[in-house]
């Protein structure tokens, strides 16, 4: 085919895309095993011993009813057109093009100058580096050229640029549970074991690893950027391309290799895939050890010394490879089950395992505090079993985790936006988590003599009788942005001071590294041996109780007010019925938020005057300007904006935050100095005040 001819078809196909559906299941019949919504998925010849083989051509015929076409008897889902919502109408009659019939279209979105997400995001919009990265020539947008001029080399008409299929092998070995890492951490369970122990061998995905943006778009990898959980997750193309990539590699190594791989690789080891190809059998895997996890596990011996902890408190050990993975959800939380037949009728009892693979200094953080605090009836309880392991590399008896007990109900993240569409929320049920919660906090406060930073949706559990349960006791913080106001001005100082630069981003300047380093010594001092640390067993200076920077650099009138701040906004998300108090670019819910806080639509007016008053001081957000839409960032209201345009709105958006941020802390100082400064600044209620506002509230409504 000469190059007019093969630049003529390339044309039409992408006619094409127009007219085939954008959105809807992917196929899942026999006779169209490859066929996938925005996807060429089929090679135009496979082989098969020896023997040549055509794949089943689809069968795609014009319906009676006007503007929709079947498949083998089903109903296509109408697709929406490329420039809104408007039905495309198909034209008639819709024939296959020439020279496509051995392969399904592509399918692929409509370029775009958007900007894509990935690392670059995070330094050059989401983080406050965006203030001060350099000017480079922007590569966050992979904007394909037209359709009719794309090289031959990079068509998705070349065979060469196709993968054979996106669907689950008949009998598959893996499933992928879950994401993280935006989107290169795949939580992976092997099915072909009658027993897996809960050693956290996950997917790893370099982003260096997909050199091509074809292959970035054929599997979703923008969108698996967002997506955290296994039901959306799995119909992403990534998941089943994992899945794939794993079936060859353990029919080519055998299944022994495997069970020979977990009885000698140290716990947390990474199964990393080092180059992604369009076909499955060229994609390199790794098994990688972490020899640096077990090293950091503390010891079952010294366990109650280490952690400062009564010897009676210490919590019963039990083997990991005495229990069952049923599930992955997190990155540090996984489902499991007993098998050891002395816990007799604790073998079906589910349980959550916490465990982490990385940073196991907040695991040993939060087993110190679980183990230390006053029990509560809305705080998780004690650990019941601590899970070991037998180090590899020096042989000691590591804790590689401990086990909590399983709250099936799940988060109330999921289901407070379920009850909102639903007409299910009651100001009765509403009023009892929010007294609640915040009874739990003030228990935290007054009796366990801590702070609590980590107070979302995501860390409250629901019990079988509908009472709310804190979890997460790390007391690692929430996303940049995401704090009261104070913590979040010098969280801004300490990303800004402590940011190294890599390859796919360009260092802020050594000068403004310097500054902001210097302004975080004087607000903590030792926080850049904090930040450096990987061992809970190292010693902590200034005898530090955990590794919060932001939060360490307050007295405790300040830390109880952002406390109140951040339950504020969960007070907000419960009379809502959001998921969210602001939707999140890092982070996609099952139902997002459909408003933000601080709109107000269905919390009574006598909660709305308290909530307000919770959060006082509170700043613009980000999500005011830029928006994720489809996988993408853009300017709010302007769908069509560039990455230039992203970039440069959130460069200006960030130089004023900080510039708030540095003004802050700056008269922060200056008041400490000559002891006029109150640690409640903007005058928010404390949380015991809170609670008897809710109390009262309730008293005179129900």
């Amino acid at each position: 085919m000469n190059s007019v001819s093969r630049q003529a078809l390339q044309r039409r196909v992408a006619w094409a895309r127009t007219a085939i559906f954008s959105n809807g299941n992917r196929g899942q019949s026999s006779n169209l095993r490859c066929c996938e919504p925005r996807k060429i998925a089929a090679r135009s010849v496979w082989t098969f011993g020896g023997k040549k083989l055509r794949p089943a051509q689809p069968r795609v015929r014009r319906s009676t009813n006007a503007g929709m076409s079947v498949r083998n008897g089903k109903p296509l889902p109408q697709p929406k057109s490329i420039c809104g919502n408007t039905p495309f109408r198909r034209p008639d009659p819709f024939t296959w093009l020439p020279g496509a019939t051995e392969s399904c279209l592509d399918l692929a979105k409509v370029p775009s100058a958007a900007m894509e997400l990935g690392s670059t995001t995070i330094h050059r919009v989401i983080h406050p580096t965006a203030a001060f990265a350099q000017e480079t020539p922007s590569t966050a947008a992979r904007t394909p050229a037209a359709s009719g001029d794309v090289p031959w080399a990079e068509s998705q008409l070349n065979p060469k640029n196709r993968i054979d299929s996106l669907e689950l092998p008949q009998n598959p070995l893996w499933r992928v549970d879950g994401c993280t890492g935006l989107g290169t951490q795949y939580y992976v369970v092997p099915l072909f074991l009658p027993d897996v122990a809960p050693l956290r061998f996950d997917v790893f995905i370099p982003e260096e690893a997909v050199l091509s943006p074809v292959l970035r778009d054929l599997l979703d990898l923008d969108a698996a950027f967002h997506t955290k959980d296994a039901t959306r997750l799995r119909r992403l193309g990534i998941s089943s391309y994992i899945v794939r990539v794993l079936q060859v590699w353990v029919e080519q190594n055998g299944r022994d290799a495997y069970i020979n791989l977990t009885r000698t690789l140290p716990f947390g080891s990474r199964i990393i895939f080092e180059c992604l190809h369009f076909d499955v059998r060229q994609t390199r895997v790794s098994a990688v050890p972490t020899y640096y996890v077990e090293r950091q596990l503390l010891g079952v011996t010294r366990l109650s010394e280490v952690l400062g902890v009564a010897p009676e408190l210490i919590p019963k050990a039990i083997d990991i490879w005495s229990l069952n993975i049923v599930q992955e959800s997190h990155d540090s939380v996984c489902l499991v089950r007993m098998r050891d037949e002395r816990v007799g009728d604790q073998a079906e009892k589910l349980w959550v395992m916490k465990a982490m693979t990385s940073s196991t200094k907040y695991l040993f953080v939060e087993l110190r505090n679980l183990l230390q605090m006053e029990p509560h009836a809305h705080v998780i309880g004690r650990p019941e079993y601590l899970v070991t392991k037998r180090c590899l590399f020096g042989g000691k008896m590591g804790v590689v985790g401990f086990l909590l007990p399983y709250h099936r109900v799940g988060s109330i993240r999921d289901r407070l936006p379920l009850m909102r569409i639903r007409d299910q929320l009651r100001l009765g049920e509403q009023l009892n988590w929010a007294i609640q919660l915040t009874s739990a906090m003030l228990h935290l406060r007054e009796r366990c003599h801590m702070f609590y930073p980590d107070m979302r949706l995501d860390n409250v559990v629901l019990t079988d009788s509908r009472e709310v349960v804190m979890v997460d006791f790390e007391q690692r913080g929430v996303w940049c942005e995401f704090a009261a106001p104070e913590v979040n001005a010098i969280d801004y100082v300490r990303i800004l001071a402590s940011e190294e630069p890599d390859d796919g981003n360009p260092p802020i300047p050594e000068k403004v590294s310097a500054e902001f380093a210097a302004m975080l010594d004087a607000v903590c001092p030792g926080w850049a041996e904090l930040q450096a640390a990987h061992d809970y067993e190292l010693p902590r200076p200034h005898g530090y109780p955990n590794y919060n920077i932001p939060w360490l650099a307050l007295d405790e009138t300040e830390q109880e007010a952002a406390m109140v701040y951040m339950l504020g906004r969960v007070l907000w998300c419960i009379f809502e019925g959001q998921s969210a108090p602001q939707t999140a670019v890092w982070q996609s819910y099952c139902h997002e938020p459909d408003i933000g806080f601080p709109t107000y639509r269905l919390a009574p007016p006598g909660l709305r005057d308290l909530i307000d008053r919770c959060t006082r001081g509170r700043r613009p957000e980000l999500s005011s300007l830029i928006v994720r839409r489809d996988s993408k960032l853009v300017l709010r209201g302007r769908e069509d904006s560039s990455a230039d345009e992203v970039i440069r709105v959130a460069r200006e958006w960030w130089q004023a935050e900080v510039g708030v941020a540095k003004e802050y802390l700056a008269r922060r100082q200056r008041h400490k100095a000559n002891g006029t400064w109150d640690g409640n600044h903007w005058g928010r209620p404390t949380l015991r005040e809170v609670l008897e506002e809710l109390e009262k509230f309730k008293e005179a409504h129900l």
